[in-house]
C-alpha cells in the first residue's frame, strides 16, 4: 500500500471490538471480504477458514505463532504473517515460573499434606549462576533472557542460522543443538513445532543431560518424546520435567506425568485468554499500519521452513 491508500481490511470469521479499534487506529478501515486488501483472522481452528479467498487480498494475518496447522493454507500469491513474538513475554514469564518452581522443588510442597522438610524428586538446585539453554530462541527467548538476567544466568540460545541472540554468552545454529544437552544446567524449549523438530528432545538428548536438570517445554508438545521423557523421570535421570505443553495434549487423566514427583504440568495456559486479545491488538495495529505504509510485516510465514 502508499501512504495515501486506505487499506480495506477484513475481520473474521466476527470483528471484534479490540481489533476493529487496532484496525482504525492504525489508519484503515473494517470491510466486508470480498472489498478486502487484509484478513485479520480470529480462529485458531484452520477448518474455519475461507476454501478461497478473493483475489483482492494481499495479505492474511493469522492468530497463532505456532503456523503448523496453517502451513496448507498459506498461499505464495499473498503475504500471511503469523503472531510469533506477540505473546513473548507473557509466554516466557511462564517458562521462568516453571524453571523456579522445578528447581526450587515447589511441587513436593504444594502437593504435601503435612509439614515436612526434605526434599522429593532431587536436590534443590539454584537457578542463581546457572546455565540454561534455550532451544529456539526466537521472540519467547529473548524475552526470557532478559527475566533471567537478575540470576546472572549464562544463556546459550539456539537459533536455526546461529546468528548471535543478544544476552547469550553463546549462539548455536539449529545443527549443532546436541552441544547443549550436556553443557546445560537446564533447557528451556521454545522452537517451532516443525518436521525438523518432532521430538527434538528424545531419549538420547535426555541422557546426555546433567542429572539435575530440568526441562522446560512452553513450545508444542510434538518437540518432546513423552515416553522417553517418562522413562527419565522414573529413573531420575534428569531433575524433572516442566510442561505447559504435552503430547498427547489435552494430557489424558492419569497420565504418568500427572502427580508425577519429578514433574509439573500446566494446561497449555503460558498465554492466557485475557492477555491474548490485547497482545494480539496490538500486533494486528502494527501490522495494519505497516502495510499501509508499504513496509515489512512482523512475522511473516516461510511455508517452506514450516513457520
Amino acid at each position: 500500500m502508499t501512504s495515501n491508500a486506505v487499506p480495506r481490511v477484513h475481520i473474521g470469521p466476527a470483528a471484534r471490538d479490540e481489533l476493529v479499534a487496532a484496525v482504525e487506529a492504525a489508519g484503515a478501515q473494517v470491510a466486508a471480504l470480498g472489498e478486502a486488501d487484509a484478513v485479520v483472522w480470529t480462529d485458531s481452528d484452520p477448518t474455519n477458514f475461507p476454501r478461497e479467498l478473493p483475489i483482492g487480498v494481499r495479505w492474511v494475518q493469522l492468530p497463532s505463532a505456532g503456523v503448523e496447522r496453517w502451513v496448507d493454507a498459506v498461499d505464495e500469491r499473498r503475504t500471511w504473517t503469523s503472531a510469533v513474538g506477540a505473546y513473548a513475554p507473557t509466554v516466557a514469564e511462564h517458562a521462568l515460573a516453571l524453571l523456579l518452581a522445578g528447581t526450587r522443588q515447589l511441587p513436593a510442597s504444594i502437593r504435601a499434606t503435612e509439614w515436612q522438610k526434605r526434599e522429593i524428586g532431587g536436590a534443590i538446585t539454584p537457578l542463581r549462576g546457572a546455565t540454561v539453554a534455550i532451544v529456539g530462541c526466537g521472540g519467547i527467548g529473548r524475552s526470557l533472557i532478559g527475566l533471567l538476567a537478575p540470576f546472572d544466568v549464562e544463556v546459550l540460545a539456539v537459533t536455526r542460522s546461529g546468528t548471535p541472540v543478544p544476552g547469550a554468552a553463546r549462539t548455536l545454529p539449529a545443527e549443532r543443538t546436541a552441544e547443549v544437552w550436556p553443557a546445560a544446567d537446564h533447557v528451556v524449549v521454545a522452537a517451532p513445532a516443525t518436521a525438523t523438530t518432532q521430538h527434538l528432545v528424545g531419549a538420547e538428548q535426555l541422557a546426555a543431560m546433567r542429572p539435575g536438570a530440568w526441562l522446560v517445554n512452553v513450545a508444542r508438545g510434538s518437540l518432546v518424546d513423552t515416553d522417553a521423557l517418562v522413562d527419565a523421570l522414573d529413573r531420575g535421570a534428569i531433575g524433572g520435567a516442566a510442561l505447559d505443553v504435552t503430547d498427547p495434549e489435552p494430557l489424558p487423566a492419569g497420565h504418568p506425568l500427572w502427580g508425577h514427583p519429578r514433574a509439573i504440568v500446566t494446561p497449555h495456559v503460558a498465554n492466557p485468554r485475557p492477555l491474548l486479545a490485547a497482545a494480539y491488538a496490538e500486533r494486528v495495529q502494527e501490522n495494519v499500519s505497516r502495510f499501509r505504509e508499504g513496509e515489512p510485516l512482523i512475522g511473516a510465514i516461510d511455508p517452506a521452513a514450516g513457520y
